[in-house]
């Protein structure tokens, strides 16, 4: 259990620069984890096991992508309970993102909007902080937390040769992700949603999935009888909230057609209907929070209907509370995850929310 009460802490952070304030807690996670400061934010990790795309999820609720760019906070992420991490968007080279400011919280919509911008210290570096994290190791849980590895593209890359930097990005990561997500959902880098159209998707992902299986042989796994077999990574691609349901149709047999393993539904949003007059809802980027609660969960139901019962749906957006939560399961989603809900409600969140889940069984 959390030492500090989140009340005071958010006091404290909601005082400062938005970007500053998230800047000082990682930092602050990052030399906390593995520590006795790590009792400031450790909670419990709800055992409510899941099997999807082969692997074995701990619980239902994830950490999303996009609070951790550059996998510094692994361990002090997985503290928290949640049953999974997903860290990134990391891109082949270093970059600085959009200039600042370019992070705004909407208290009064419990929303933030960000437009980033990929800022991250690139693949190299991102290799070596996920290869000195310690969850695996130290962990003696039945159910190890997972760890998801989820990549873009560089700014500077033209979008017709996205295809290399994502191709390049899986090489490096494939090794040590238990998962790795595709993100092509950001609307913070020029033209990368156009990503999700029929025809770019159907190159994309014939690219990856190819180049996957090759990696699969490349990377081989030893079973319990000492048997080696091909190490096929599960693949995940993250799309938008912004799509009708023809697109999600789409975007849905694409998946199907070659072969990936699940879809995270949804990234941020750039419609401002939700947060219409209030203080920064105007900035360019993606918001994020309560307002996308809805719109995220009509594409998880969409999915569901287009996908059928059994193909892995990732749910996040808007959970800001444990009946948000179950209500992204109840559109249809396998497991969730959070981000923004994690900077309004604290570290408590996860656990409350996969209890919650765990309790609709």
């Amino acid at each position: 259990m959390s030492l500090i009460p989140y009340a005071l802490t958010r006091r404290f952070l909601f005082g400062m620069d938005a970007e500053a304030a998230h800047d000082f807690t990682m930092d602050m996670l990052a030399r906390g984890q593995g520590s006795p400061l790590q009792w400031a934010w450790c909670h419990e990790t709800i055992d409510d096991p899941i099997e999807l795309a082969g692997l074995t999820f701990p619980n239902r609720v994830g950490m999303a992508a996009g609070l951790d760019k550059n996998a510094r906070c692994i361990d002090a992420l997985g503290a928290m309970g949640f049953g999974f991490v997903e860290v990134g968007t990391v891109t082949p080279k270093p970059q600085p993102g959009n200039p600042k400011p370019r992070m705004f919280r909407l208290p009064e919509g419990r929303a933030l909007i960000n437009r980033l911008g990929f800022n991250n210290d690139g693949l190299d570096a991102f290799v070596r902080n996920v290869q000195q994290a310690t969850f695996r190791t130290q962990n003696k849980r039945r159910h190890p937390m997972l760890l998801g590895l989820n990549i873009g593209k560089n700014a500077a890359t033209p979008i017709e040769n996205a295809t290399s930097d994502y191709l390049t990005c899986l090489d490096g990561v494939y090794p040590h992700a238990d998962y790795v997500t595709i993100n092509i959902s950001s609307p913070n880098t020029q033209n990368l949603r156009a990503l999700q159209s029929d025809e770019a998707l159907d190159s994309l992902l014939g690219a990856i999935a190819e180049r996957r299986e090759v990696l699969a042989q490349q990377h081989t796994q030893t079973d319990s009888k000492g048997h080696k077999s091909a190490r096929r990574v599960p693949i995940f691609v993250k799309i938008a909230p912004d799509l009708d349901e023809a697109q999600v149709g789409v975007i849905a047999a694409t998946l199907q057609r070659h072969g990936m393993d699940g879809v995270i539904a949804t990234n941020t949003t750039i419609s401002r209907t939700a947060v219409q007059g209030q203080p920064h809802a105007q900035e360019t980027g993606g918001l994020s929070g309560a307002p996308v609660l809805e719109a995220s969960n009509q594409v998880i139901r969409q999915l569901r209907a287009a996908l059928g019962s059994r193909f892995p749906i990732i749910g996040v957006g808007g959970i800001l509370s444990e009946q948000d939560a179950i209500s992204k399961i109840r559109a249809g989603a396998d497991v969730v995850q959070i981000y923004t809900g994690l900077i309004y409600e604290g570290p408590g969140l996860p656990s409350r929310a996969a209890r919650a889940i765990k309790a609709m069984a």
